[in-house]
């Protein structure tokens, strides 16, 4: 391959592997019936005059498979934390305990277990569609180095290349899918 055309194959990775990175984190969000810390993740709270996410106004734990707790720090904020979950479409209902907000996680029932397994396909199929933006660049970037000189079997190289890494990321989301999916319908 030549020196001076060089098409930065470490960008594109980077940038599909950020795709990856947040589907994890939106799987994460996704309420399976069992009590984890990053469903409340997403959550922010107004403290103070700013939004603030709610791991920090206070300790989020989970002391049982279907109880999330919120241990805040500031009295003056437990009010505030409690409406923020009530407001988050989370569709689970606190209850206090002095600082201590005690979520409990009911069992889902087949229709939202379909519904919630719709969504998770509806963030995979944007993951999908943002590594190929990515591929789509990277072969916006391979048109120019041809035009700048690329020989033709360079050219197929890293199209090779693009190609490939774009397959495999694709493939990865499909088994994350498949993953999130099959823990979403276990009963």
């Amino acid at each position: 391959m030549s020196d001076e055309i060089e098409i930065d194959t470490d960008d594109l990775k980077r940038r599909m592997d950020g795709a990856m990175t947040a589907l994890r984190a939106e799987f994460a969000s996704l309420r399976t019936g069992r009590a984890s810390a990053s469903m409340v993740e997403p959550i922010t709270v107004d403290a103070y005059g700013a939004q603030t996410p709610i791991n920090q106004v206070g300790t989020v734990n989970v002391p049982e498979p279907r109880m999330v707790t919120i241990n805040v720090w500031d009295k003056g904020l437990v009010n505030k934390v409690e409406k923020a979950i009530r407001e988050s479409g989370l569709g689970i209902n606190p209850q206090m305990n002095g600082t201590i907000i005690m979520l409990p996680i009911p069992e889902l029932n087949e229709e939202r277990r379909r519904e919630l397994t719709k969504v998770a396909g509806q963030y995979a199929e944007g993951a999908r569609v943002a590594i190929r933006n990515v591929r789509r660049d990277g072969m916006e970037q391979l048109k120019k180095a041809k035009a700048a000189g690329m020989s033709e079997d360079e050219n197929k190289l890293w199209h090779d290349e693009i190609q490939n890494m774009t397959d495999s990321q694709i493939k990865a989301v499909d088994e994350a899918l498949e993953i999130k999916q099959a823990e979403i319908m276990q009963v």
